[in-house]
This record gives structure tokens, C-alpha cells and sequence, in this order.
């Protein structure tokens, strides 16, 4: 039976763009893009673990705001339950620490990168949010 990982996502706007992260290649699923976060620790909420996990591996702060999209999907390491929610920062610049690149795009551009399978359905959530980046 495969492990159910239960992740977070930060689709952080800023001037009508979003932040889109390209994972490192040392990494499960290297090169594909996502939007930055991680797993969600004993005890932490999701909105706590995105900005435990923004902190940790872009340096910066961020506000979380409302949900984007919840899916689960099913990859041959475990299934993955990934959270996305609309965020700001509010303190820092965003820098690589374990990503190997990063982009601001406008939401209708996103859909033109190469996504990590869980995060494809908050592309298609947030093309029809667009008005609201």
C-alpha cells in the first residue's frame, strides 16, 4: 500500500503574476515546476506549514489567504494530498535555496511550463481566477 504524503503549495501574487518554481535536479520529479511549499509536520496546520516551509526554502514571509485547490494524486512513491492556497509576502525577496530556477508569470502564461502532475488542477483553478491575480 502506498504512503499518503500530505503537502502544501503557495501560489504567491504579486503585480498580476504568480511565482512558478522549478524543482532542483537532484530531486523526485527533477525539473518539473511547482508551486513552492512542502509537507505538512505533526501537529501544524496547512497555513502553518506553508509559511514554516516558505521560510525554509525561499527565505522569505509570506500571508496566507484562501484555499485554490485541494487534489490528490497518485505518483509511484505515495500518494499525494497537495493544499494550494493564494499567497503574499510580506517580508523578503524570494531566493534559491533548493529550487533551480524560479519565474513570475501571468496566471493565462503558467499553463505553458512543465508542471509536476499534483499542481496541473490549480493552473486550471487559478486561469479561471485570473481577474483576481
Amino acid at each position: 500500500m502506498k504512503k499518503d504524503i500530505y503537502v502544501v503549495g503557495a501560489v504567491i501574487k504579486r503585480d498580476g503574476k504568480i511565482l512558478c518554481a522549478q524543482r532542483g535536479s537532484t530531486k523526485t520529479l527533477a525539473h518539473k515546476w511547482e508551486f513552492p511549499g512542502g509537507k505538512i509536520e505533526t501537529g501544524e496546520t496547512p497555513k502553518e506549514a506553508l509559511v514554516r516551509e516558505l521560510r525554509e526554502e525561499m527565505l522569505c514571509d509570506i500571508e496566507v489567504g484562501e484555499q485554490v485547490d485541494h487534489t490528490v494524486y497518485e505518483y509511484d512513491f505515495g500518494i499525494v494530498h497537495l493544499t494550494t492556497f493564494l499567497c503574499e509576502i510580506t517580508n523578503g525577496e524570494p531566493e534559491l535555496t533548493e529550487h533551480a530556477a524560479i519565474k513570475w508569470l501571468p496566471p493565462e502564461e503558467i499553463s505553458s511550463l512543465d508542471w509536476a502532475p499534483a499542481d496541473i488542477p490549480a493552473i486550471e483553478v487559478l486561469s479561471q481566477m485570473a481577474g483576481r491575480i
